[in-house]
């Protein structure tokens, strides 16, 4: 699966894992501390939730610009790793008479998160520059490392409640994990700096080629090549069309860590090693298992000439999301609605494993999608218009969810399945549009 792919991944890699065990256990037990500890309702954790989730997402447009344009990408990412740090331990000391603490730890990790993802995504597409074929790929490689750290997380924190009864200690740990991000970061940035494509004093011209540059010919180590200005427009409009359909799957992707996570505390038998925090681990596990099975088929139709196109496999993935909240639907009529501890964990079991197949086939691809197509001298803000939709649909899902409790379940996610058939609906409608720059 690693052949022919740049061993500089690897500190890529594991840094994204220790940032993702940080934030995922976080978003295990979000919900569950607002409820429990701090004892808010549906509709102010709803905003709470959607708000923070929107600032991770809304946030990587600034960290675009400051990779592409002031800092660099590599400083940029540090910056967002400090900032997460601080967040955390914010999050840490926070309690019911200290709601302002909670409040501006949830601001840092925003902020953080939001700066560091859109780097790393970008750095991650310019390791392939010259080598399009392998981009899905190396994507994919990212976001086992992405999951990795989201199986973690929930284990963790379901430990930490089970032995310690404290949300706050798993706050603790999540800051951690962002230290160990860091020292992993300071000691890959000498190996990536010839991939941090920026403007500096001295640099040269867009397209012209360095000798010392791992980049493809063309591209120069503190430069990025330019496209023809009509062409820029028309590949910055086909980015517009796919940022605005995939908003329909994040506002159903983010019911997670809210609707389901909701469902698994008031409608799911309990076990002892089974909590509403524990369901977290089923996705990123279906993820790291999945992934190199997929890998594998697309490598052999690529290989026959046969892979479907980036915007083919989002398509599929909307398809197969709608399933997802159908068989929640379904879960719900059969007793889920009642609110009772009384339904079997197999339905959230199940239900993850069809998340897991439309994640894999949206999020990396999406961001693969982003890379190929965006152009160079503003690829990070481009990056951030993806995760800009993510923050659209996170937020969308934080509103839907301040209505859990007032809608029948089945009607809640059933309204979650008809945003997605419309979302590959018109993926359908738009994919020869979608595919116009991207193989």
């Amino acid at each position: 699966m690693l052949k022919n792919h740049p061993r500089v991944l690897g500190y890529i890699f594991f840094t994204e894992m220790w940032e993702r065990v940080g934030f995922y256990t976080l978003m295990a037990v979000l919900v569950l501390y607002m409820d429990k500890v701090l004892g808010w309702s549906d509709g102010r954790k709803g905003d709470s939730y959607g708000l923070f989730l929107a600032l991770c997402y809304f946030v990587p447009l600034l960290g675009g610009w400051l990779g592409d344009k002031v800092i660099g990408r590599i400083r940029t990412v540090r910056a967002g790793a400090f900032l997460m740090v601080f967040g955390y331990i914010g999050l840490a000391v926070s309690g019911p008479g200290r709601v302002l603490t909670f409040y501006l730890g949830l601001f840092l990790i925003g902020l953080g998160t939001g700066i560091f993802k859109v780097n790393m995504a970008v750095l991650v597409g310019s390791l392939y520059e010259g080598r399009p074929e392998l981009k899905d790929a190396g994507y994919n490689i990212f976001y086992m490392g992405v999951n990795l750290g989201a199986m973690i997380a929930p284990l963790l924190a379901t430990f930490i409640s089970v032995r310690f009864h404290s949300y706050n200690l798993s706050f603790a740990i999540a800051a951690a994990g962002m230290v160990v991000a860091l020292i992993i970061w300071r000691a890959g940035e000498p190996r990536l700096r010839p991939y941090d494509c920026r403007p500096a004093p001295g640099a040269a011209a867009p397209g012209a080629a360095s000798p010392a540059s791992p980049l493809q010919p063309g591209l120069s180590p503190a430069g990025c090549p330019a496209v023809d200005r009509r062409e820029e427009r028309q590949r910055i409009a086909t980015l517009a069309t796919l940022f605005l359909i995939v908003i329909f799957f994040w506002v159903a992707f983010y019911q997670n860590f809210f609707g389901l996570t909701l469902f698994a505390e008031r409608s799911t038998v309990v076990l002892k090693w089974l909590r509403p925090e524990t369901y977290q681990f089923f996705e990123p596990f279906f993820i790291l298992t999945l992934t190199p099975l997929l890998l594998a088929l697309f490598g052999r139709l690529n290989r026959r000439g046969r892979e479907p196109s980036t915007p083919v496999k989002i398509l599929v993935g909307m398809a197969v999301m709608s399933l997802a909240m159908m068989l929640m639907a379904g879960a719900s009529l059969a007793g889920g609605n009642r609110d009772q501890n009384i339904m079997s964990p197999a339905w959230l079991v199940g239900t993850y494993f069809l998340v897991t197949v439309a994640e894999i086939l949206i999020s990396p691809m999406g961001q693969s999608f982003v890379s190929k197509v965006a152009p160079p001298r503003i690829a990070g803000l481009m990056m951030g218009g993806w995760f800009a939709a993510t923050a659209v649909g996170s937020y969308g899902s934080g509103l839907l969810g301040k209505s859990y409790s007032a809608l029948a379940h089945h009607l809640y996610f059933l309204i979650l399945a008809a945003l997605l058939v419309l979302a590959a609906v018109l993926v359908a409608v738009f994919l020869r549009k979608l595919r116009r720059f991207a193989a």
